[in-house]
């Protein structure tokens, strides 16, 4: 061999372990970005290791991890599934926390199961996956019982403007930032002034820089006589947002405490006039309530409206306010169709949640409208989609005396239906813990009032077409 086919073959040599240094050296570099949490830096490097080498388990994880915390949910669940085939135990958490993101929590229970056996196995600390384990079992039990709200709009808009899509009626208070409000706090905050403007609540940093609730009052010509709320509602994380119904006493909060799901999470407490204390606050359920940050819940009595915000599914500055009708019943959504609750939970997408045939046009009008101290809107009996473009909430506005006795049938059949439906749950239950002579007796009852409640079934709806039927031709005339 030559002088020159020695040198070449020693150039190329050289050449390939450069390459194959500097190739190392970038995936220590991007290494080191993980570890910092700087996962946007590391993720075009992993991107092209995986891509080079796609069956490698840690590429696949750390490229996974990258995407997961940048928001790209899709990508991240492409390459995490590897990762846990491959049995790398960090995959298993963090498919554990997209599935949660996405609210399939029972499938997050089953990684972070999977999570803590590997932990174990190699003799390392649980607690801390332990606890969030318990979190993600709660949320599969809050998916069962999602309630059956209607969410009638909702808007996208910068998380530092997101106030600008509440518009309550005077009766209802007032809100404000609270660095408009109170020009000396810098604070990330919202200040709620009740109707009277002699009581405000709002959030600022305690000297832990945790955000804690206050209330002041107006003191003839300053506010003061600042009060921390208590610690059974204020917990040891941040507390925010603070919105009080007319009544003076039920207060909605945002918490990161208090058994939150991720981020901040939708709370109510009732103030005690008597005793001077707040009750035990409890968490709103879903779809109020979700692994994101879920904040700001108000609802407007006068209007029969309520709003609250959420970063669910949002780019990075930006939150949603949804329109909802409040409903004091907190009907749950009565279906075995998982992926039913898990679109009404979600709010993907909201139409999910409307009633079939209803026309929410004025309700999200009236949200828009200012209504001053005073003037109150009609009372909202019931809601029927008399057609396909107009829906009466009053007795008032039926002009077919046969269509409104038809409809009054309706109803008293639907509330027949109720209450047959609860006699039969209550049945059900007893029978599950009865004797034997018991459940023979609990048994034909059972099966009786199962027969009455499907001949029952089918009847409201054909009333209500035949309403329906009997007022049509008033619509026409008018």
């Amino acid at each position: 061999m030559n002088y020159l086919s020695r040198h070449w073959i020693l150039t190329c040599a050289c050449a390939a372990f450069g390459c194959y240094a500097a190739q190392g050296q970038t995936l220590n570099e991007a290494k080191q970005l993980y570890n910092e949490g700087k996962f946007a830096e590391a993720k075009p490097a992993f991107e092209r290791f995986v891509k080079q080498s796609p069956g490698n388990a840690s590429y696949n994880l750390w490229y996974g991890a990258c995407c997961y915390e940048t928001g790209d949910l899709v990508q991240a669940e492409k390459y995490l599934n590897v990762a846990v085939r491959r049995r790398v135990i960090d995959g298993f958490r963090y498919m554990g926390e997209l599935y949660c993101k996405t609210f399939r929590f029972e499938q997050a229970v089953e990684m972070y199961e999977q999570y803590i056996k590997y932990q174990t196995q190699k003799k390392r600390d649980t607690e801390a996956a332990e606890l969030r384990l318990e979190e993600l079992e709660d949320a599969a039990r809050m998916l069962d019982k999602v309630e059956a709200v209607q969410v009638i709009d909702s808007v996208v808009i910068d998380k530092g403007d997101f106030l600008s899509a509440y518009t309550l009626s005077e009766e209802s208070g007032s809100l404000t930032p609270l660095r408009d409000f109170f020009p000396e706090q810098a604070d990330t905050s919202v200040v709620y002034k009740n109707q009277k403007g002699d009581k405000v609540f709002y959030a600022r940093r305690g000297d832990d820089q945790h955000y804690y609730l206050f209330s002041q009052s107006w003191l003839l010509d300053h506010w003061g006589d600042e009060k921390q709320l208590p610690m059974n509602v204020n917990s040891e994380d941040d507390d925010n947002y603070p919105f009080v119904l007319s009544d003076g006493v039920t207060i909605y909060y945002a918490s990161k405490g208090n058994g939150s799901l991720g981020g901040y999470d939708l709370f109510v407490t009732r103030y005690n006039t008597e005793s001077d204390t707040y009750l035990a606050p409890e968490q709103l359920g879903m779809p109020f309530n979700s692994p994101y940050n879920d904040y700001m819940m108000v609802i407007d009595e006068v209007k029969g409206l309520g709003w609250f915000a959420s970063d669910r599914f949002q780019p990075e500055g930006k939150v949603c306010v949804y329109l909802f009708i409040p409903d004091e019943t907190h009907q749950r959504v009565e279906s075995e169709d998982i992926e039913l609750k898990r679109a009404w939970a979600s709010l993907m997408p909201i139409r999910t949640t409307w009633k079939e045939g209803a026309d929410y046009s004025q309700q999200i009008a009236l949200a828009h409208e200012e209504i001053p101290y005073g003037k109150q809107e009609k009372k909202v009996d019931f809601e029927f989609p008399v057609s396909p473009t107009k829906v009466y909430y009053t007795w008032d506005e039926f002009r077919s005396p046969q269509a409104k006795a038809l409809y009054k049938q309706a109803l008293a059949l639907h509330d027949r239906i109720d209450k047959l439906e609860k006699q039969l749950e209550s049945m059900r239950k007893d029978y599950a813990s009865a004797s034997a002579a018991r459940k023979e007796q609990l048994a034909a009852n059972i099966v009786q009032a199962e027969g009455n409640l499907l001949e029952l079934s089918a009847q409201p709806a054909e009333l209500e077409k035949q309403a329906r039927n009997a007022e049509a031709p008033h619509l026409r005339n008018h």
